[in-house]
């Protein structure tokens, strides 16, 4: 790559590597303004020239011969809210970017192939320069006309000195269009550089031929989640010496412990192992901050090691997955909180999440009132207030009052000081009679709560999304006996499966508006028939493999990889980007590509076929060198080799 114009871009840049969006003020509507995302939509006012993604926005950068400035986002992201705020609704920056660049904003949640390709951009750039950070959103990549990228960051503050040392996207973004001005065949070959490096990363996945499909396999997995546990406070990857790193729940993770515990022949070291990892988990979870205390479910994730923190934003994703943990974890331990957290998310998910169709929105914002968190935090003083003496001698314990605020002094985000148990048998009650007098106080504060400005709700229906909160709900209302959470998978599945299509079939991504668009990804697709699966598994209906088999039909046809085996992340009739991505990792959401081995699998058994079995074969074995090399981070894919290996 060509060093001269790296360094003297990245000479005016300090990457601050964090994530952001807010409304802007001006009246004038961009082209945003026909979209339906509640994200696109936010910026749709704004004084950028926004274009959407498409050929129109691509055709113009080449027609005017401009670099293009993409930026990515989503609607509960803090910090694109911040940038949005700072950046994109200030005069003389729009000014600039309407002049000298085609500015494109994008939706990652609508739009995951784009944010892959150009998020793998900015970290092979971070690399390629030695420039330090990492990736995060608001996605800010600077491409040619086209849409080669060749430089980017995350957020930025608008002007030098904003934020300390760190330099203004206005400095920025001169810089960038001076050098496109005066070496644009230097920048264009860095773009080609970069590209094929991305490309290389994206689509190069090789199998491990040394790998093989047994059951020793699972042991490896086991050691090292049990390397990263936080024997404390539970959770995986934690640093002794960073207590404020951030902690996620990773359900991947978990589902897989699960497994070894439900279908596993484990010695009784590792069974205890496996048990133990799971119940601190999800004990200190469901007591930290990270889980709401008064409205139910869980918030993105913490801030620190103990779970007390959270950055306070609400995916469906999330709580769709962390319900089939709870489920599977109540079913090995039936103890009374793993079913008052599933009865407790249920209860949010059907108040604060469910169209009128039945159907689930995206997630709820950390933000309100441009502050993150406002909404749930307290004063001790406001909960004093609003309970009698005994009423809050009972719930100081039960919600952290009863030591310093731990969130931004003078405020606490709730959380309990102990376990139930240990509060209950402080307070003389035994730990059903605490629930009991806790339930009228909860609902109390909730509905005082509720009058409070409320944080944005992403009303975009995803499939995948939704397709994880129908496998959650359909094993929570398995393992409870609930047939209200069996009826609520069962709507959103009928939504999706009558809605969610296009003229030739094919399953669809995003739905907002009364408008169903943009074709699914592979996730979309295996997520889906995950949950019609889930509802097979809770109700012995045909129909829902039925269901099932069809979707799974259309997946191998539209998605198989013939060359290296398992599935892209696209289909075979999407528009050509700069590359065809296989994601094989689990993150915040399991790869589809492990989920689709574990449908094909049920469904060998289920209906008697051998070809699924060979596919989810194959697929695994098309994710063999990632697991031959980093075993913990495909837990889920893990749980097929376990399966196939017999264990």
């Amino acid at each position: 790559m060509n060093e001269t114009v790296l360094k003297s871009l990245w000479a005016v840049v300090l990457v601050v590597c964090f994530a952001v969006g807010a409304r802007g003020q001006e009246l004038a509507k961009n082209e945003l303004a026909k979209e339906t995302s509640p994200y696109l939509l936010q910026h749709a006012t704004n004084p950028v020239a926004w274009r959407p993604w498409g050929t129109d926005a691509l055709a113009a950068a080449k027609k005017e011969n401009k670099p293009i400035l993409l930026s990515i986002g989503y609607s509960s992201c803090h910090w694109c809210h911040v940038m949005e705020r700072e950046s994109f609704v200030d005069k003389e920056i729009a000014k600039f970017l309407n002049e000298h660049f085609i500015c494109i904003k994008v939706d990652r949640e609508e739009r995951p192939d784009i944010d892959t390709i150009y998020m793998t951009s900015l970290q092979v750039y971070l690399q390629m320069t030695q420039s330090g950070g990492n990736g995060g959103w608001p996605l800010t990549m600077f491409l040619t006309p086209k849409a080669e990228p060749f430089f980017g960051g995350t957020y930025f503050p608008a002007r030098d000195g904003d934020r300390g040392a760190a330099t203004g996207f206005l400095s920025i973004i001169k810089r960038v269009a001076a050098v496109w001005r005066e070496s644009p065949e230097g920048i264009e070959r860095d773009a080609q550089l970069l590209t094929r490096y991305v490309k290389q990363q994206l689509e190069n996945l090789e199998t491990d031929p040394d790998f093989k499909i047994e059951s020793a396999y699972a042991v490896r997995v086991h050691e090292a989640l049990k390397k990263s546990f936080d024997e404390t406070h539970g959770g995986f990857g934690f640093d002794a010496e960073n207590e404020q790193r951030p902690k996620f729940p990773e359900p991947s993770n978990l589902l897989f412990l699960l497994h070894e515990l439900r279908e596993g022949k484990l010695s009784p070291e590792r069974r205890d192992e496996a048990a133990k990892m799971v119940n601190v988990t999800l004990e200190k979870m469901s007591q930290g901050g990270i889980y709401d205390h008064l409205g139910g479910g869980f918030h993105r994730y913490s801030v620190d090691r103990r779970w007390d923190i959270p950055h306070f934003e609400k995916m469906l994703y999330d709580n769709g997955l962390l319900a089939s943990v709870y489920a599977e974890a109540y079913e090995a331990f039936p103890r009374e909180t793993y079913a008052r957290v599933l009865l407790e998310l249920a209860q949010f998910v059907k108040r604060e999440m469910t169209t009128d169709e039945g159907a689930f929105y995206s997630a709820l914002d950390a933000d309100s009132e441009h502050e993150e968190g406002k909404f749930y935090r307290w004063t001790r003083g406001e909960i004093q207030q609003a309970l009698d003496g005994e009423a809050y001698q009972l719930a100081a314990p039960a919600f952290g009052l009863d030591g310093p605020p731990n969130f931004e002094a003078p405020y606490y985000a709730l959380r309990q000081s102990d376990s139930p148990a240990l509060l209950a048998k402080r307070a003389g009650l035994t730990e059903a009679e605490w629930a009991k007098q806790l339930e009228p106080i909860r609902g109390k504060l909730l509905q005082l709560r509720s009058k409070r400005v409320r944080p944005g709700t992403d009303f975009k229906v995803l499939t995948g999304w939704n397709g994880l909160m129908i496998r959650g709900l359909a094993d929570s209302g398995r393992a409870l006996k609930q047939p209200e959470h069996i009826e609520m998978a069962r709507r959103a599945a009928e939504f999706l499966l009558k809605q969610m299509r296009g003229a030739d079939g094919h399953l669809l991504r995003s739905y907002a508006k009364g408008e169903a668009k943009l074709n699914a990804y592979l996730d979309d697709y295996a997520y889906l028939v995950h949950g019609l699966i889930g509802l097979h598994r809770a109700t012995g209906e045909q129909r829902w493999l039925v269901e099932a088999k069809q979707l799974t039909d259309d997946q191998l046809r539209r998605f198989w990889d013939e060359r290296q085996k398992g599935f892209y992340f696209t289909s075979d009739d999407h528009e050509s980007l700069l590359a065809r991505s296989r994601n094989q990792f689990d993150g915040a959401r399991p790869s589809g590509n492990a989920i689709a081995a574990l449908n094909l699998l049920y469904l060998a058994d289920a209906l008697d076929r051998d070809a699924y079995r060979e596919r989810a074969r194959l697929t695994v074995l098309g994710s063999s060198r990632i697991l031959h090399r980093a075993p913990a981070a495909a837990p889920q894919m893990a749980i097929a080799v376990s399966l196939l290996s017999g264990e």
